[in-house]
């Protein structure tokens, strides 16, 4: 990733209701959310929540996938990876050991019985 990509991913995710909905889509996993459900669980009006995923695409940190009349929605881990190791690139001066506290804290810890939950 270059700087100007994560600017641009940074400065997507920098509004209260895009990091919402990109946490409630990285809770989801590989199954995704529909709009319609990220729009009820977040309480966001639907024209609100498209302009926001239209940003968050965009940035390359949403995808979608349309099923009839519906789209579903899934955060793309990859760029988030990318932007990850971007930021953390020179981390620690090149000792592993000084990075492992933020790596250990990175790391995907077990789902909670409601994923849905947008006050995780």
């Amino acid at each position: 990733m270059e700087k100007t990509g994560a600017i641009s991913t940074l400065s997507a995710l920098a509004h209260d209701v895009r990091i919402d909905v990109f946490r409630l889509l990285i809770r989801a996993g590989a199954e995704g959310v529909c709009a319609g459900q990220i729009a009820d669980t977040l309480k966001i009006r639907p024209n609100t929540l498209s302009n926001n995923l239209k940003i968050l695409s965009g940035a390359g940190l949403v995808t979608s996938l349309r099923e009839g009349r519906s789209v579903r929605y899934f955060a793309n881990i990859d760029a988030m990876r990318a932007l990850l190791s971007y930021l953390m690139e020179d981390c620690c001066g090149g000792r592993a050991d000084l990075c492992q506290p933020v790596l250990d804290q990175i790391t995907c810890p077990p789902f909670p019985a409601n994923l849905m939950d947008p006050d995780r």
